[in-house]
């Protein structure tokens, strides 16, 4: 059942693509575009931001199965494999199975949404996504009474992927969702950015977003849906419990341990722009129904 929620933001809220792909590069600050020898050109007289070619944007990145260094899963997803591409989705299901994705998504409709993105690191967004209801697709394969929630799992290729070789986390890739959260008309699948396929550093072919939440619990290049009575253990969970809850809405009022989450920097306003305060869950308050009784400081 597709167009469930509405969307309040429009065109002009975007944030531009040229911003979108440079967010990596703009944190560095101007001081980091020197060093590396990127050189502005092409500047907006109102942002104050300089985009790069295409090449250069797309160098920076968080893709840990590539690499740690910000320009490693550029120089390196090249070589992931997304064709062909099937998701495994198995436990309290009706119609479990190994689907190729065309099959998983067939007959679902795709929608355009235009989300506020909050990272973890304190700076936003807002992007436009193509996606599928993530319940449309759980409903095609039939959610058991008995389950709570839903585990995801990133690709393992090791042959491709120079970080499952280093282990620099323990992998696969693992998220997980409470069945409301994974059923809430806010979460998507995601299968485009600005109505091009997801290109390979950012999760090709199709990635979780859950737009209330922190950037990294939207896990990407997934080969595995779960659903399951017991909380999934998660990632970033088990590296550092301390800094990454199983929860982790945006929450202005809860800081991570090495920082303020009070405010954040909007990228796409410039690079002396002032911070904005951060909206709780992200400014989606229609969400807000779903943690009813819970100790957010507690449940982080």
């Amino acid at each position: 059942m597709a167009y469930r929620w509405k969307n309040t933001l429009t065109h002009a809220d975007i944030t531009p693509k040229a911003a979108y792909l440079n967010r990596r590069q703009i944190l560095a600050g101007t001081a980091g575009l020197g060093a590396i020898g990127l050189v502005p050109r092409g500047a907006d007289a109102q942002t104050g931001l300089a985009p790069n070619t295409l090449e250069e944007i797309r160098s920076y990145n968080n893709f840990y199965e590539f690499g740690t260094g910000k320009g490693d899963p550029a120089a390196n997803a090249h070589q992931l494999v997304t064709s062909p591409w099937s998701i495994k989705v198995d436990g309290m299901v009706d119609r479990p199975g190994d689907y190729a994705l065309g099959d998983l998504l067939a007959g679902l409709t795709v929608e355009d949404r235009i989300y506020r993105f909050r990272c973890v690191e304190a700076w936003s967004m807002v992007i436009p996504w193509n996606g599928i209801e993530l319940a449309d697709i759980l409903n095609k394969v039939g959610v058991q009474s008995g389950a709570r929630y839903v585990a995801f799992e990133t690709v393992v290729q090791p042959e491709n992927m120079i970080g499952v070789q280093r282990r620099v986390l323990d992998f696969p890739y693992i998220e997980g969702l409470r069945l409301d959260e994974a059923m809430h008309p806010l979460t998507i699948m995601a299968t485009g950015i600005y109505g091009e396929p997801i290109a390979n550093q950012n999760g090709a072919p199709i990635r979780l977003v859950v737009p209330w939440k922190y950037g990294f619990k939207s896990i990407k290049s997934i080969v595995r849906i779960t659903l399951t009575d017991q909380e999934p253990p998660i990632s970033w969970n088990i590296a550092n419990a301390r800094e990454y809850g199983f929860y982790s809405n945006v929450n202005p009022n809860v800081d991570h341990p090495r920082w303020s989450q009070a405010t954040e920097r909007r990228i796409g306003g410039g690079l002396f722009a002032a911070r904005q305060d951060t909206l709780m869950f992200n400014g989606y308050p229609e969400v807000a129904p779903l943690y009813e009784g819970m100790d957010l400081s507690v449940f982080i």
